[in-house]
């Protein structure tokens, strides 16, 4: 089976070994995003509700550039600093997942890379 890396400018470039995302067999396995603006290649202000929003936004752009979209989104996992910013975070999440939203797992994490408050990796269908 074929693998192609995915990479795209409209997120901020990781700076650990790593594919924005990797093509094969008919899916995308997207990175986990953190909310990086791709202007500043830094965490957005806002807490919780700004860093889930760039978060879904960095998600739509690595998918888009590997043929998918937010809507082919299979599966997702969560990765939340603080599990009582859920409800904040889930509010952000709807927006771009309306109906039939993904499998979805969530977990607390002790520390995310750069003291994100959110980090989010996707499986999607091409």
């Amino acid at each position: 089976m074929q693998r192609e890396i995915i990479h795209t400018d409209r997120v901020p470039p990781a700076r650990v070994p790593l594919s924005q995302a990797v093509r094969t067999g008919g899916w995308l396995f997207v990175s986990g995003q953190l909310g990086m603006s791709p202007a500043t290649g830094r965490l957005v202000d806002g807490g919780i509700a700004a860093q889930t929003r760039q978060v879904c936004e960095n998600l739509k752009a690595v998918l888009e550039a590997g043929g998918s979209s937010l809507a082919q989104v299979a599966k997702v996992t969560i990765y939340l600093a603080d599990l009582n910013e859920l409800m904040a975070m889930n509010a952000v999440f709807s927006e771009y997942f309306p109906r039939d939203p993904p499998a979805r797992t969530t977990f607390e994490a002790a520390r995310l890379v750069g003291d994100a408050r959110v980090e989010i990796e996707a499986i999607a269908t091409v």
